[in-house]
């Protein structure tokens, strides 16, 4: 690799076979300093682009390592004094070969990646996105209006033939294959869309982050290195990496809005009770809702109407009178969850305002109180945990140690909860409903989804928690008000890792989900140049 008959300068030689050692070991400190450091240095991957050491970095730290590998053949070509380009090809001890791309240039007296593109050895799947995956793997409707279509579906849903595996495998492996299927995964197919796989769903849906500790951590496609938001994560990568067309997720506290957000997708959490929840694993009945992610609102509305429709739907009752019905050019600004968001999001959300206001539109945009986000959040655990813990305690008692760490302590704070605790906390909630459904009758609530971009892989404990605790603060109010929901990618904010995607909520009066999808794509249209068309 490194003799002369390469051609490759022994300095040059050296620090390749330096930087190939620590691929191999994890040595992150030397991999660090392999790379030039600054704002320009490049890395892509299959997964995106990242720009500067310190994004580099970050990924790095996330990834782990590399599996046993060795350099079968380097080409090498000066392209300058000092500047060099490294072509090498890996195969790698458990089969299949690899490419790797280096632009190094010596920088006082040092040779170090300035650029590096990697092209990962073919992979029947991603098994951190997928469960399980065909082409397809149920056909769906010849003709339909969804007839081209494929959809990713959270392995929380009922299909004929497979088991539910809720994104742990000890429960994959302790369920029993499903007789039926859902309604909600029956109307797309019938439809003419066709199911592309089973997509993981973080552990139990009990999780907006998008990590699963068995089977990985999906990529988040619009921001390389980044969390992809659960715990619709799976579902959500897929349709980012265009591996689907459509996600078939759910919503609690915002499972569908969150990696919608932080993915840069489009993603419509429905009335409470309006898309069937039958063959529907259930975390707190109380706020489990069916959605659908999409990378445009094209295709969201295509959906929304297919299933939300007379024809579509066996099993919903149509909302196709009241919900088609336009809704109201006029928006209510909830303060305290502006508040809430990171200093860019509130930046860029005020400078969205403000183009809405120039945009020649009659529009009314009003400030309103909601009250105290807390007031929402803890007794909405409190509800949640109790019937998390109903839904799946004897599991979990049956199996110990199964679960993650982060998802095991939510249960045990579950399990913690008393009939008096839940009484209280939705006594507590009852109000808080009736307040914002009464300020969404007259007008759309409008506010950013979450608090700012998709936060890196390598957040841990107390950081992490805080993310959760802030975002849940901004995604609960909708859910415990049991109203319709959509998240536009509309914001772009500066992040470690990047320009960042953070989207932009509506949230509207109940039953009037094809309405508010139609309400989002003219605002959409209005406040961003680029098409929401496929």
């Amino acid at each position: 690799m490194t003799d002369p008959a390469h051609g490759i300068p022994a300095e040059l030689a050296a620090a390749f076979a330096d930087y190939e050692r620590a691929i191999v070991e994890n040595d992150l400190a030397a991999l660090d300093a392999a790379f030039a450091p600054g704002p320009g240095t490049m890395r892509a991957d299959a997964a995106g682009l990242l720009v500067g050491h310190d994004a580099i970095s970050a990924f790095r730290g996330a990834r782990g390592g590399v599996a046993a590998r060795t350099i079968e053949t380097i080409e090498y070509r000066p392209l300058a004094p000092d500047v060099a380009l490294l072509i090498s090809v890996s195969r790698y001890a458990a089969g299949g070969t690899g490419l790797q791309t280096q632009l190094w240039q010596r920088i006082d007296g040092r040779w170090l990646i300035t650029a590096a593109h990697v092209t990962p050895r073919p992979q029947a799947f991603d098994r951190s996105i997928w469960r399980t995956v065909g082409d397809p793997l149920y056909q769906g409707a010849w003709e339909g209006p969804l007839a081209g279509l494929t959809v990713a579906v959270k392995d929380l849903f009922a299909i004929r033939g497979y088991r539910i595996g809720a994104g742990n495998p000890a429960y994959l492996d302790s369920a029993r294959a499903e007789t039926t299927t859902a309604p909600a995964v029956g109307d797309l197919l019938r439809g003419g869309a066709s199911l592309r796989g089973i997509a993981r769903t973080d552990e139990f849906a009990y999780s907006v982050a998008g990590d699963n500790a068995h089977y990985g951590t999906p990529p988040n496609a619009a921001l390389p290195g980044a969390l992809p938001g659960g715990s619709s994560s799976g579902p959500a990568s897929a349709v980012a990496a265009g591996h689907a067309d459509i996600a078939l997720a759910t919503d609690t506290a915002g499972s569908v809005r969150v990696p919608a957000s932080y993915q840069g997708l489009w993603g419509l959490r429905t009335t409470h009770d309006l898309v069937p929840r039958q063959g529907l694993l259930p975390l707190a009945q109380s706020f489990d809702t069916v959605g659908w992610l999409t990378r445009d609102g094209a295709t969201l509305e295509r959906v929304a109407e297919w299933c939300l429709g007379y024809a579509g739907s066996e099993s919903t009752e149509s909302v196709r009178g009241a919900s088609a019905r336009d809704l109201p050019w006029r928006f209510a600004v909830p303060g305290e969850i502006v508040d809430a968001a990171e200093p860019g999001t509130r930046r860029a959300f005020a400078d969205l305002l403000d183009l809405l206001a120039a945009s020649g539109e009659e529009v009314s945009v009003e400030q309103v109180a909601i009250g105290d986000l807390d007031a929402y959040l803890d007794p909405f655990r409190v509800v949640q945990g109790a019937e998390a813990w109903r839904n799946n305690g004897d599991w979990l008692a049956q199996h110990p140690g199964a679960v993650g760490d982060a998802v095991a302590d939510r249960f045990r704070a579950a399990a913690a909860v008393t009939p008096d605790d839940e009484k209280r906390a939705r006594a507590a909630l009852a109000p808080l409903a009736d307040r914002l459904r009464g300020l969404a009758e007259n007008a759309v609530l409008l506010l950013p989804t979450v608090p700012g971009a998709a936060p890196p892989r390598t957040a841990r404990g107390a950081a992490l928690d805080a993310v959760r605790r802030d975002t849940l603060r901004m995604t609960t109010p909708a859910a415990v008000a049991g109203l319709p929901a959509i998240s536009m990618p509309l914001l772009t904010v500066p992040s470690p890792l990047g320009t960042a995607p953070v989207g932009v909520s509506l949230v509207s009066r109940a039953g009037t989900d094809l309405a508010l999808v139609r309400l989002a794509r003219r605002l959409f249209s209005l406040l961003d140049p680029r098409t929401d068309t496929p």
